[in-house]
């Protein structure tokens, strides 16, 4: 459902605030609005939150010993091979590509499970709760997509609540870096690649609408976390 953003300076304030509350850095006053006063935003369908996260559930699994016949055969048998990327099927299928930046999904995968309702928290202090992995299919004993949804209590977040996630960890992922940078210690157990890969779930996952952005929202792999 589509519907009025909240106002992005209070929770812009809000954001800067908790930066304050953990002893983060604050970005300077140029730092940009994630969204403008009159946008409207929205999630993604449940559907397609559903099939990210456990194609990326997939990924991290190979990153921990998946055989490659049965990933692929999962993701066959689901109907999910359109949904992954070429990237992710190269690693999928043949192993190539960057083996720790997959294993780093496991965080994006924790931030799609806090959007469906999977997880109770998106602390970035804290890395991802336990009990997650028992909310995603059970790959091991070939637990398939559908009933994998049909046995998940999935409740979708609230869009204004997502939105207000998304501009923290978009202030969060600039004062990570910087802290990073600096050698100085950071607040908790998680890095700034953690916090990078939970933003980019949120990034592709909330969807404004205004005149500043794209009719056509980024698909995965185009997502921008340069900013």
């Amino acid at each position: 459902m589509t519907k009025a953003a909240p106002d992005p300076r209070a929770v812009r304030e809000a954001s800067l605030d908790e930066l304050e509350r953990l002893g983060l850095p604050i970005p300077p006053p140029t730092f940009p609005l994630v969204w403008e006063m009159g946008d409207t935003v929205e999630l993604r369908p449940v559907g397609e939150l559903e099939a990210r996260a456990v194609v990326l559930h997939v990924v991290v699994a190979r990153c921990f010993g998946m055989p490659t016949e049965a990933a692929m055969s999962w993701l066959l048998g689901s109907h999910l091979v359109e949904l992954v990327t070429p990237p992710e099927w190269q690693f999928v299928a043949g192993a190539k590509g960057d083996h720790r930046s997959f294993v780093l999904h496991h965080d994006a995968v924790f931030a799609l499970a806090w959007l469906l309702g999977l997880s109770r928290h998106l602390d970035p202090t804290v890395p991802p709760e336990e009990r997650m992995m028992q909310q995603m299919p059970d790959l091991p004993s070939g637990e398939s997509f559908s009933a994998w949804r049909s046995r998940s209590l999935v409740a979708v977040r609230d869009e204004a609540e997502a939105a207000v996630l998304l501009d923290l960890y978009y202030c969060l992922d600039w004062a990570f870096q910087e802290l990073e940078k600096a050698g100085r210690p950071l607040p908790g157990e998680v890095d700034s690649n953690a916090i990078g890969q939970r933003r980019w779930a949120l990034e592709w996952a909330v969807v404004f609408h205004g005149p500043y952005h794209e009719d056509k929202p980024a698909e995965w792999e185009e997502v921008d976390l340069s900013v």
